[in-house]
């Protein structure tokens, strides 16, 4: 199986690899697996006072689709709020790392590690859905 050159440049140099100390503010955790082929993927989320996300790390035990699927999730939820980064799919992530079908399960994942950090910290935070502001700036509907 051929690898873009997107994946092979994620999983050679995989982008904010690590986590954030247990006593760091505005910090929360999604872990998701697929007992079918092994991976298990830890995505951790910092927001900052503005309510974006400032920083993300992961830690993947999978195949490097996994781990380029986990790379590039961190460098595009960076600057987000967290309804904009739950905006983000698996068919986003897939096509531009160029996935083959048989590893569009790891882009589930990732989608799924965005999804489940992004509830942790509204669980932890007390912060409910229907207070996200997901309308782009400067965008309006036809009148």
């Amino acid at each position: 199986m051929a690898y873009s050159e997107k994946v092979i440049d994620h999983y050679e140099n995989p982008r904010n690899v690590g986590s954030f100390g247990k006593d760091e503010s505005g910090v929360a955790t999604g872990m998701v697996g697929a007992p079918a082929c092994g991976d298990v993927m830890k995505l951790q989320i910092k927001v900052g006072p503005d309510g974006r996300i400032a920083d993300a790390k992961f830690k993947t035990y999978g195949c490097g689709s996994a781990i380029a699927s986990s790379s590039l999730v961190t460098e595009w939820v960076k600057g987000k709020t967290l309804a904009e980064a739950e905006t983000i799919r698996n068919t986003q992530i897939a096509e531009e790392l160029a996935l083959p079908p048989v590893k569009i399960h790891c882009s589930i994942l990732a989608e799924d590690a965005i999804k489940a950090a992004v509830a942790d910290y509204r669980k932890k935070h007390g912060t409910p859905e229907s207070t996200e502001n997901t309308e782009k700036p400067g965008l309006r509907a036809a009148d």
